[in-house]
């Protein structure tokens, strides 16, 4: 399976799925790391690995529009399966998703629809939550309301705090990741995944 990681930041989650295709517990070609700034870590990971990688710097076009379609073109030049944001903030526009639609998938930190957007888990703290998680989620053109595929729990303590919690939910957020992309790997797409609920009678 070709993937394409998307990211704005350092990248640990995707140091995750590096270590576990090193490993040989994920059959997967990791094809590109791209990002839309020039100073995100996770290309750094990247390069560490020998993954090729690429920026699509957002301040460099007039709109998000025009960002996107340049994103979109990168991307493609990769001829991925899937694409995976992991840790991407920004909101791809509409052209970027019917490109790659079925096949972008994004991690969010929170059970959505839950406490969608930047902020989820700090909006999830300052709910008074007890219980919070994370997602796996094809990408629409909302925040965070594409079809989910997967979530994970997380219990948020007395003592939490924003740090505290986040790495919890990366932790889970991480199994959850490289349990799905080797569910993908063997060949199964993405809109397969999606969850269906049945509400009680």
């Amino acid at each position: 399976m070709r993937l394409v990681v998307l990211l704005s930041g350092s990248g640990s989650n995707f140091q995750a799925v590096i270590d576990a295709v090193a490993a040989g517990d994920l059959d997967v070609d990791i094809v590109a790391a791209g990002s839309d700034v020039h100073d995100a870590y996770g290309l750094a990971r990247a390069q560490a690995a020998a993954i090729p990688t690429f920026v699509v710097d957002y301040h460099a076009y007039e709109s998000r529009s025009a960002w996107s379609v340049a994103l979109a073109d990168a991307v493609a030049e990769y001829q991925p399966d899937v694409v995976l944001s992991s840790g991407l903030m920004r909101i791809v526009g509409e052209s970027f998703i019917d490109r790659f639609a079925g096949q972008f998938i994004n991690t969010h930190p929170a059970i959505l629809p839950a406490f969608p957007g930047a902020r989820a888990v700090a909006d999830a703290l300052a709910a008074g939550a007890v219980v919070t998680g994370t997602t796996l989620h094809l990408v629409d053109a909302g925040v965070d309301t594409g079809p989910i595929l997967d979530q994970r729990a997380v219990t948020i303590a007395a003592d939490d705090d924003e740090a505290s919690l986040h790495e919890k939910i990366k932790r889970a957020e991480r199994q959850m990741l490289l349990q799905n992309l080797a569910v993908l790997a063997t060949g199964v797409a993405p809109t397969a995944l999606i969850r269906s609920y049945t509400k009680p009678r």
